[in-house]
C-alpha cells in the first residue's frame, strides 16, 4: 500500500511538532531546571514520543479508529527508539568506522543522512505496525473509500 501525500504531510507535520516539544523540552530540562544531559534527553525523547502518538492517533491515523489500551503505545514508543538508534548508528559509522570526525561530518550523518533513514523507519513502523487498518472495513466513516479516493472524516484532509 502506498502512502498518499495527506497522509505524509499529516505524518510530518506531528513529527515536527513533537521535534519542537524534544528539542524545547530539553533545552529547559537542561538549562533552568539544571538535569543532566541523559536525564533531560530521556524526558524530552518520551514527551516527543507522547505527543507524537497522540497526533498520529487523534490526526493523521484517525480513520483507523482509536487505539485501545497500552500496546499500541508501547509499540510506536519502540518503534520510535528504533528510529532514534538508526540516527545514532549512521552517526558511529560516521565518525567510529569511517574516521569522518569534523562537526559537520557528524551533523550530515546524524542529523541528515540518520534523520532521513529514521523517519522512514518511524513511518513505516507507524502505519504498519500501530496505526494498520484492518481489512474489510468497509465504507464506514472515517475509512479508506475507494469511490472517492480519499479518506472520509481525517483532519488532514
Amino acid at each position: 500500500m502506498v502512502a498518499d501525500r495527506r497522509e505524509l504531510l499529516g505524518f510530518a507535520g506531528v513529527g515536527l511538532l513533537a521535534y519542537a516539544v524534544d528539542l524545547g523540552l530539553f533545552t529547559c530540562l537542561r538549562g533552568p531546571a539544571g538535569l543532566g544531559p541523559l536525564t533531560a534527553k530521556t524526558l524530552s525523547f518520551v514527551a516527543g514520543c507522547s505527543v507524537a502518538y497522540a497526533g498520529n492517533a487523534l490526526g493523521t491515523y484517525r480513520h483507523l479508529g482509536r487505539p485501545r489500551g497500552l500496546r499500541p503505545y508501547a509499540v510506536f514508543f519502540a518503534v520510535n527508539a528504533a528510529g532514534a538508534a538508526v540516527q545514532l548508528l549512521c552517526l558511529a559509522v560516521s565518525h567510529y568506522g569511517l574516521g569522518l570526525t569534523s562537526q559537520r561530518a557528524d551533523t550530515v550523518s546524524g542529523a541528515g543522512i540518520g534523520m532521513l533513514l529514521g523517519t522512514i523507519l518511524r513511518f513505516w513502523g507507524t502505519r504498519t505496525l500501530v496505526f494498520r487498518s484492518t481489512a474489510g472495513s468497509g465504507d464506514r466513516p472515517g475509512s479508506w473509500n475507494t469511490t472517492n479516493g480519499g479518506r472520509v472524516g481525517s483532519w488532514t484532509g
